[in-house]
């Protein structure tokens, strides 16, 4: 069953939800904005393996949607001048400026060109990604790759700590306590975090997710394919010369050892900015809707239209040299894809597993998706792209742009879905 609230003309964003969860299994949940208001709050599915249902109140694992929650902190900070995007790293970060990483600037980093895409040049073993102090010093004793550096190449891991770490030393707070004052309290969201600490009632919202063996297939070939075009010598060496570049995106995206450590049972308690998010959709679609609003909403304001404007532009359109194709990389955001095409005016970021969240400024769209069933590959899969348009084509029809969602098509639609049910109203702010 479909729970929650929808906006009749949105009704193809349940459709899609529908036919995810009923098709492949667990639960996720959607949340949309459109023009600054809420018009699609569901969610569906279980969110364990003993077939526990998902509730209003669950929040996944997220991966690295988190991403773009650091990016927009620091997008704060910079629209209250407190970082300029051309800066040095090390002029508010002085123990950055070690290995030849003096000159390499904050845009840099959030452009993924700062030559430090490799998890496996900080770590050996993924364990060492749940010690916060250590990842920020592994950080800066590390050397840029000169064949990455001014080339977008993803930061998959490492953007994290780059990022994380140059707002920690900026606003002298930790992550948890920027994301709560600067975004949680002021929007009045109901579940964002990065590193929950001892807060037991966020543990317990979190949706268990699929078991590494039997999801993450993709990585495990990732991992071995590597390994096996080390062992191929020159004929793995020309392999490697190939626009996709296995040893690279391994590298970037599987520590050596205990790759599978976001399934520990302490895995969300210490900040990993790229990548252990924990979140509602509800929270995520609210976020990317004050920028989608030119980052005011109901009356908060969080950023100023330049900030908005700022963030939005692209930065580079290069191939990113680990996900192949161009990114269209804006200030710690890629371009927002749906299952049509990509979305030239809107951005965002989406993590492995499918979850994703993203906003349209010409549009005034944000969308979110979380769920607990992994699948596609490092960067997402079908189902956000889905979601995304589908939230598109409701907003068409809001806009008389498209095909009327009259009421007897609302009826005609819920009663040839026996499984979809769904409050039409009750949706606020």
């Amino acid at each position: 069953m479909i729970q929650g609230t929808i906006d009749p003309n949105f009704w193809y964003v349940a459709r899609a939800l529908q036919r995810q969860v009923f098709g492949g299994g667990g639960g996720a949940a959607v949340c949309v904005y459109h023009e600054g208001k809420k018009v699609v709050d569901i969610w569906s599915g279980d969110r364990d393996d003993r077939g526990n249902p998902w509730t209003e109140d669950t929040m996944a694992l997220s991966f690295s949607t988190s991403k773009g929650i650091v990016s927009t902190l620091a997008h704060i900070l910079a629209d209250r001048g407190e970082i300029d995007f051309d800066e040095p790293i090390a002029t508010y970060w002085p123990r950055f400026a070690q290995a030849g990483k003096e000159a390499i600037t904050v845009r840099d980093a959030m452009t993924h060109s700062a030559g430090l895409a490799r998890i496996r040049a900080l770590v050996l073993s993924g364990r060492e990604m749940l010690d916060w102090e250590g990842m920020l010093e592994a950080v800066e004793t590390a050397s840029p790759d000169p064949h990455l550096l001014g080339r977008p190449a993803y930061h998959g891991l490492t953007y994290g700590w780059l990022i994380g770490g140059l707002i920690h030393h900026v606003s002298g707070k930790s992550l948890p306590e920027l994301i709560h004052d600067e975004l949680t309290e002021p929007l009045d969201l109901d579940g964002l975090y990065i590193g929950i600490g001892s807060d037991l009632d966020a543990k317990a919202r979190a949706a268990t997710l699929a078991k590494p063996s039997d999801r993450m297939v993709g990585m495990k070939t990732l991992l071995d394919t590597g390994e096996l075009l080390e062992r191929l010598g020159p004929i793995g060496a020309a392999l490697r010369s190939l626009p996709v570049n296995l040893m690279l995106i391994r590298d970037v995206l599987v520590p050596e050892h205990d790759p599978d450590v976001f399934w520990h049972h302490d895995a969300m308690d210490t900040p990993m900015p790229a990548a252990n998010g924990l979140f509602t959709a509800r929270s995520l679609a609210r976020l990317y809707a004050m920028i989608a609003e030119g980052g005011g909403l109901d009356g908060k304001r969080i950023l100023s239209n330049t900030a908005v404007h700022r963030l939005s532009q692209i930065q580079t359109k290069e191939r990113d040299r680990v996900l192949v194709f161009p990114m269209h990389w804006r200030l710690g955001y890629h371009s927002a894809f749906t299952s049509r095409g990509r979305v030239d005016s809107g951005f965002g970021h989406f993590g492995y597993g499918g979850s994703g969240a993203w906003a349209d400024p010409e549009r005034r769209v944000s969308v979110a998706m979380i769920n607990n069933q992994m699948g596609g590959g490092p960067f997402g899969d079908y189902r956000i792209a889905e979601v995304g348009n589908a939230a598109l084509r409701g907003a068409r029809i809001a806009n008389g742009l498209g095909e009327s969602m009259t009421e007897r098509v609302w009826q005609t639609a819920l009663s040839a879905n026996p499984l979809l049910k769904v409050a039409t109203s009750g949706l606020n702010n």
